[in-house]
């Protein structure tokens, strides 16, 4: 690239839009499933306006490609100066560009335009596992991958990028995605998609190495074709909409996972079929607000699976936990209920009906006195100092009260989890058994119909709520649950 590179100039600020303007820069895929017209697709669906640039012409359906015509650099140049002479680009989302000199003709019009958020989905190698580019291409490419802000390559495009044989394990492709934005200077999105197993985590990986992971589960399915590149335009459209990488990446994933559930029912091709990017806009729309909370607690299987292992939880059931550590546990869940019930008078102060209003100061109400009742019968006068645990826990509550739906999704774990071990360990209940009351106190049918209505609520509010409210919607409830997790393991 002539001229000053991209990424010595200062960089843009992000501002954030109600409606970003996207534009991909891409192949197309006539059967909709993949390039330019699942970007456009996928936009529109996180709330963006689409454009799109076409690098190739490519004849393909769910089985294979057929045939690929590339027009000429000139006319690719027109085709992006046609977009920028006229529109303000708040996001570029880039994807197959087939060679050399394609990729120096989109890094000199970046150079010049220099739009806010830049996203390379690095399109290097074939599900064949063949590669699809030349050397003097990769090069190149490796290259624009300094120019932009965040690279989202599949694990075998990892591997071409770092030179590293791919990543087999989890910790492995944590470390090449760490190599590849240490070395590069740009933020990584690392998918674990290919990886073995029924778990299915991504991460950002920042340039310091900071890793923000995502966890998730497995969806069965063949039908995935085109999800790198919906996922790379969803994660362009959200950032420009004011989403930070994490919070654009839970965002995204939530969508991707319910497109990913959905996918069979499209009944696209013979072959490996598209995902479903419209899910959440399809069929009633009382399938909109249950498709959140379900996610949202997939997504956190791997907690929920952490706490049912825990020392603490497998003992309370059983009844074998030594009453120090039970007493202990208590002593900082005073402590906890005493600031919850503060934030539960924030979230009845934040309802917009008088409903949801009642229903969280009661809940307020029953922290004091019907929760603390518990904790004093055993306890009695003792007061302990806060732990660590517990601060960070009733901080992130405080601190996610920036709005009405946020703060919800950060209280209902608080019920969900709690609802779910009560429910579970109830069959272990007997007469002799030491924690018996505090088994019947989350077991208890009206502390179910509680977690029920907070459920409802908190659908309805992201029903209510636009793409970024709902990435940070995801991040609190998973922040939660990382919490409540914490919280046990102290003890």
């Amino acid at each position: 690239m002539t001229g000053t590179s991209l990424a010595a100039a200062a960089p843009t600020p992000v501002r954030a839009v109600a409606i970003p303007r996207v534009l991909s820069i891409a192949g197309t895929d006539p059967t909709g499933g993949a390039g330019v017209q699942a970007d456009l697709k996928s936009i529109g669906a996180l709330g963006g306006y689409g454009m799109a640039v076409v690098t190739a012409l490519v004849a393909q359906n769910t089985r294979g490609v057929r045939e690929v015509h590339v027009p000429p650099t000139t006319f690719l140049a027109a085709q992006l100066d046609a977009v920028s002479d006229d529109v303000e680009i708040d996001a570029v989302k880039i994807g197959m560009l087939q060679s050399a000199e394609i990729i120096g003709t989109v890094r000199r019009w970046l150079g010049r335009v220099r739009p806010p958020i830049v996203v390379l989905d690095p399109v290097m190698v074939a599900t064949s596992g063949d590669r699809l580019l030349d050397p003097a291409a990769e090069e190149a490419l490796r290259e624009l991958a300094r120019d932009v802000d965040l690279v989202t390559p599949n694990l075998a495009e990892l591997a071409v990028l770092t030179g590293r044989a791919r990543a087999t394990s989890w910790a492995q492709a944590v470390d090449d995605a760490q190599t590849l934005a240490r070395d590069t200077g740009t933020t990584v999105l690392l998918k674990g998609g290919h990886l073995d197993g029924a778990d299915c985590p991504d991460a950002i990986v920042a340039a310091d190495g900071a890793v923000h992971e995502v966890g998730g589960a497995r969806v069965e399915t063949r039908h995935t074709h085109g999800t790198g590149c919906s996922l790379s335009s969803a994660m362009a459209t959200l950032r420009a909409g004011g989403a930070t990488w994490p919070e654009a990446l839970r965002r995204a994933k939530t969508w991707l996972t319910g497109a990913l559930a959905h996918a069979d029912a499209l009944r696209v091709g013979q072959g490996n079929g598209p995902i479903d990017h419209f899910h959440e806009l399809r069929g009633a729309a009382s399938m909109v607000p249950a498709s959140w909370s379900t996610l949202a607690w997939e997504q956190a299987a791997a907690v929920r699976a952490d706490v049912d292992e825990l020392e603490f939880v497998r003992g309370l059931g059983e009844g074998t936990l030594p009453r120090e550590a039970f007493l202990r546990y208590l002593a900082q869940d005073a402590i906890y209920l005493g600031e919850y019930s503060r934030v539960l008078a924030k979230a009845s102060a934040l309802a917009p009906t008088p409903e949801e209003q009642t229903f969280w100061a009661r809940s307020a109400e029953s922290a004091i006195v019907e929760e603390r009742r518990l904790h004093e019968s055993h306890l009695g006068a003792t007061v302990a100092a806060p732990a660590p645990q517990t601060l960070a826990y009733t901080n992130h509550l405080h601190a996610s009260a920036r709005s009405y739906a946020e703060l919800v999704a950060a209280l209902l774990p608080c019920f969900w989890l709690y609802t779910d071990l009560g429910i579970r360990l109830a069959t272990r209940r007997h007469d002799e058994h030491p924690y018996d009351d505090w088994l019947a106190m989350y077991g208890d049918p009206a502390f179910t119909a509680a977690t029920a209505r907070a459920t409802e609520i908190a659908d309805a509010a992201a029903l209510e709520a636009g793409p970024i409210e709902r990435a940070r919607m995801d991040a609190a409830f998973a922040r939660s649950m990382e919490h409540e997790r914490e919280f046990f393991a102290r003890a």
